[in-house]
């Protein structure tokens, strides 16, 4: 089945009433509506305002906290910059899902490594065609910018075509805030 992998995390998603969506590769790949490479990990992101509500809505998994690239025990604190990165695992049988935490004030979305960067919250996120919720292509790009690897290279070049003049136009003049010597500035 076609995105298997997601459609799981919709079934283990559908009671919480928070916003959350897809994040990473599986996000350009939902935009583009097909799987363009294989993924070694599944990451949802949601508000960082509605991290307790998650681990409240998982209660039956264990959680650890990303600090200094080094897994520590999540209690009941409430996260703040710069951690940013959790990893839940299932006790009942195992499932593992990383969580990352994005920002907002008002109604924009902030980017945590550039807090310059924003974006209106109602242009963060999209539905693919069978309603998975996924971070847009723009906003995933960004991400991928600092310390990019070969998929990462891979993913742009091969979402960089589908992206309409506006989130080109975004994603050019955050990467010119952000990584203003980013070799995929001249494609865009």
């Amino acid at each position: 089945m076609l995105f298997e992998q997601c459609q799981s995390i919709i079934s283990l998603m559908n009671s919480f009433n928070k916003t959350w969506f897809i994040a990473g590769g599986w996000a350009i790949d939902l935009f583009l509506g097909k799987e363009t490479r294989e993924h070694k990990d599944l990451e949802i992101a949601l508000f960082r305002k509605d991290q307790l509500n998650l681990k409240e809505y998982l209660k039956e998994w264990d959680f650890k906290k990303v600090v200094k690239g080094e897994f520590h025990n999540w209690g009941d604190e409430f996260l703040e910059l710069p951690t940013h990165e959790i990893h839940a695992t299932n006790k009942l049988n195992g499932d593992n899902i990383e969580i990352l935490l994005n920002e907002t004030k008002d109604n924009n979305w902030i980017f945590r490594r550039d807090l310059r960067i924003s974006s209106p919250l109602d242009l963060v996120w999209s539905y693919s065609d069978t309603g998975i919720p996924y971070l847009n292509p723009e906003i995933v790009l960004l991400y991928k910018a600092r310390n990019t690897r070969e998929k990462d290279h891979q993913d742009f070049y091969t979402i960089k075509d589908y992206l309409d003049n506006e989130k080109k136009q975004w994603l050019r003049s955050a990467l010119e805030l952000h990584e203003p010597g980013h070799k995929w500035i001249q494609f865009l």
